[in-house]
């Protein structure tokens, strides 16, 4: 191919067999790859990104993994898109960090966005190198020649297939920026609904998660975690389980300690029945007063994240001031299936079975707590229970490298209910105060907010095992970018918002779904709300006014779902509040980080007045993320988010002693249930002629204050304070005499 194309080794397996390669795809990762860099990994090199077989059979290696979000499907149809070849001939191999690129952790909405354009960008100079190929092969100019289902053909009729083009070998090629793309009026995969490839496993119980993976001579481990988050095993009673047949070690580091036993249940015996001297903490603060101990936590930073004119001096000035705090709580990930690890020492080297989102990252961090060289630690990515953000699968992970390294065997660790709720990583509190001014004639002159976050960004989060065992780690906190969406889309003439960076927070955090991004949308939202209420102006026309004139996309998403919505025009409340059950809607906008994915919704809320029960009974929803590669999976996306951020906004909230979490299962930590589910609307709007943004994240920032602006509606009574709880409502509700 012009000396591009060259035989490899790394590619026989490839060459020799498919099936190896769709074993992998469908999360049984083959023990026997034993290479730690047994193929390109940059990302400049199309290598990294595709190979073809011999049989003309394609396999996308992606550094963005599934999730259970549909991502594998839309990256098979980016590829087979752009080489023009079936979508049945496309095998997806993810997360492995010696056979895919690094590209970035799988959060941030960014999958398709960052890590589905570099592969469309690598098919792209794929496709253009295998015409060049052809073109020579079968002598006539390139720009002759039509590709169909992987078959290149020339105008009199002769036939090149891929195989016979590049089957077997490497193409030895840097991506090329300038690779033409295929047209929207050509794309016959992408822009279409495709169904996900992973459902129909799914659904007649044959796919292969972490949870199933087993390995010869594999041991199971449990770990035992300390009563309080602070202690320290001062003596671990090892006798104590010796009369439980097939425990094989009592594994014990500093506050680390672990079992590992022949059987899982003989693991699960040993961990309950293990008797270990722990010394006291109580060094979280009181939850009851969890706001007081934020605002007195230590600032490492002021961070300011826009500003325009003097909105103090224009506050100060107003004829009308009005001020409000927003909270939301501390949330735990809440995973449904617990986490799960391997992992196997051999010939020195760790190998890894997780489903982390970030296995090159996890890596890295391995090999910081082992004290091992990164090349002699892999880790390769399985399915697992959805995360929507750093749960527990790297700690999982951790404990399963530390129990196997002890015992010299493959080791599974599956963790409990308890372990999952009570040592996951947590998302923060979030405590939010606005101001703002308002003229004679209602409008905004004036517009300051303070958010109280700890501090830190979307770097790694240590791992518990090397915190509790005293190994190396990075002790950094990183809640996840948490600042994006305090500044606001609305063009105030004058605006201030900053975030106090806290030096400290309560539990070891991590960034959980639209982080930050929710909780700063939710007090914005809430309180613009609050000023369109006191201008005696409708909600949806009061945003309209400050959305900049430029801003054509954000100004469809809301004009559309207030006709989705059937939308009528007044202001909130509605004035007739008569009857024990009182009826609202409340729209909310965002535009993702002020950059990418316009969202619009209206929530249609029953409040019982007598109870403070609140259920949203319609959630419509405009949305608008550029090309659009899969609708349904977009949709899907949608309504996963709204469901997900429901339960968060209507129910969940960790409750935790002076010593630990205390909502360690499904009764103390309730999620919304089946019933509960609202109808939800989707209006997605394409723009294929536009690059793609990221769907898993945008519409659970607008849940929150869409709920809180259509409660206020049908009852006057304004929430502040999540989750939305009956008995917050009727607080609430007493306090204003409603």
């Amino acid at each position: 191919m012009d000396g591009m194309i060259e035989r490899r080794g790394f590619l026989k397996a490839a060459a020799a067999g498919g099936g190896m390669l769709v074993a992998f795809a469908l999360g049984g990762a083959p023990r026997g790859a034993r290479a730690w860099a047994e193929k390109p990994v940059a990302t400049d090199e199309v290598d990294s990104f595709l190979a073809i077989d011999g049989e003309g059979r394609v396999t996308v290696y992606s550094g963005k993994v599934d999730l259970g979000t549909g991502v594998r499907t839309g990256l098979a149809q980016i590829a087979a898109e752009e080489l023009d070849v079936p979508l049945a001939r496309v095998a997806v191999v993810e997360g492995d960090t010696a056979l895919t690129p690094d590209q970035g952790p799988t959060y941030g909405s960014l999958s398709i966005q960052n890590g589905g354009v570099q592969l469309r960008q690598a098919a792209a100079t794929a496709r253009q190198a295998l015409l060049r190929e052809a073109a020579q092969r079968l002598g006539v100019p390139a720009e002759g020649l039509r590709i169909e289902e992987g078959v290149v053909i020339a105008p009199d009729g002769r036939r090149a297939s891929y195989g016979e083009l590049v089957g077997g070998k490497a193409f030895r090629l840097k991506l090329d920026a300038n690779a033409p793309i295929k047209p929207p009026e050509a794309r016959r995969i992408v822009g279409r609904a495709v169904p996900r490839l992973d459902i129909p496993d799914k659904v007649f119980g044959t796919f292969r998660y972490v949870h199933d993976f087993r390995l010869p001579g594999m041991l199971h481990g449990r770990p035992v975690r300390p009563p309080a988050l602070g202690a320290t095993a001062l003596a671990v009673d090892e006798a104590s389980v010796r009369g439980i047949p097939g425990v094989v070690r009592v594994v014990h580091q500093g506050a680390f300690v672990g079992v590992v036993a022949e059987t899982e249940w003989a693991a699960i015996r040993a961990a309950g029945e293990l008797r270990v001297r722990w010394s006291d903490w109580a060094g979280l603060p009181e939850q009851a007063r969890l706001w007081e101990h934020v605002r007195a936590t230590p600032v490492a930073q002021r961070q300011v994240t826009s500003e325009r004119g003097d909105p103090a001096a224009a506050i100060a000035a107003a004829p009308r001031k009005l001020s409000a705090t927003y909270d939301f709580p501390i949330h735990t990930h809440g995973s449904m299936g617990p986490s799960c690890a391997v992992a196997e020492f051999r010939d020195g080297r760790l190998t890894v079975w997780s489903a982390s989102q970030a296995t090159h990252n996890l890596r890295k961090q391995l090999a910081l707590m082992l004290g091992m060289p990164v090349e002699q630690v892999r880790c390769i990515y399985m399915e697992g229970s959805g995360c929507y953000g750093r749960n527990g699968h790297e700690d999982a992970a951790a404990d399963a490298a530390l129990l196997a390294r002890a015992v010299g065997r493959p080791v599974r660790v599956q963790w409990m209910r308890a372990d999952e709720h009570g040592w996951d990583p947590k998302g923060p509190p979030t405590l939010v105060d606005l101001r703002a001014g308002l003229d004679a004639e209602g409008r905004v002159v004036g517009w300051e907010s303070e958010a109280f976050i700890p501090k830190g960004a979307g770097g790694n989060v240590d791992l518990a095992a090397a915190e509790l065992a005293g190994l190396p780690r990075e002790s950094q906190i990183n809640p996840g970018n948490i600042i994006h969406n305090l500044a606001t889309p609305y063009a105030f003439p004058a605006v201030r918002t900053v975030c106090h960076r806290l030096e400290t927070t309560p539990f070891r955090p991590s960034w959980i779904r639209t982080p930050g991004r929710m909780q700063n949308t939710y007090a914005n939202e809430a309180f613009l709300d609050e000023l369109a209420a006191a201008a005696g102006a409708d909600p949806i026309e009061y945003r309209l006014r400050y959305l900049p004139a430029d801003d054509r996309r954000g100004r469809e998403v809301l004009e559309r779902v207030a006709r989705l919505a059937g939308w009528q025009t007044r202001p909130s409340p509605q004035r007739e509040r008569g009857g024990e059950v009182l009826r609202g809607r409340g729209v909310s906008y965002c535009k993702y980080e002020l950059t990418r994915t316009y969202v619009a919704a209206v929530a249609e809320v029953e409040v019982n007045r007598r109870t403070g029960e609140i259920r949203v009974t319609r959630f419509l929803c405009t949305h608008d993320c550029g090309q659009i590669i899969n609708p349904d999976g977009v949709k899907a996306q949608v309504e996963g988010n709204v469901i997900h951020t429901l339960s968060r906004t209507l129910k969940e909230e960790l409750t935790f002693d002076r010593r630990a979490v205390t909502s360690l299962d499904w009764a103390s930590y309730p999620v919304i249930g089946f019933p509960e589910v609202p109808e939800i609307v989707v209006e997605l709007i394409d723009r294929p002629n536009e690059r793609p943004w990221g769907a898993g994240e945008p519409t659970a920032a607008v849940v929150p204050s869409a709920v809180s602006n259509a409660v206020f509606d049908a009852t006057g009574v304004r929430l502040r304070s999540v989750p939305f709880t009956p008995a917050k409502f009727r607080a609430a509700a007493a306090e204003r005499g409603a």
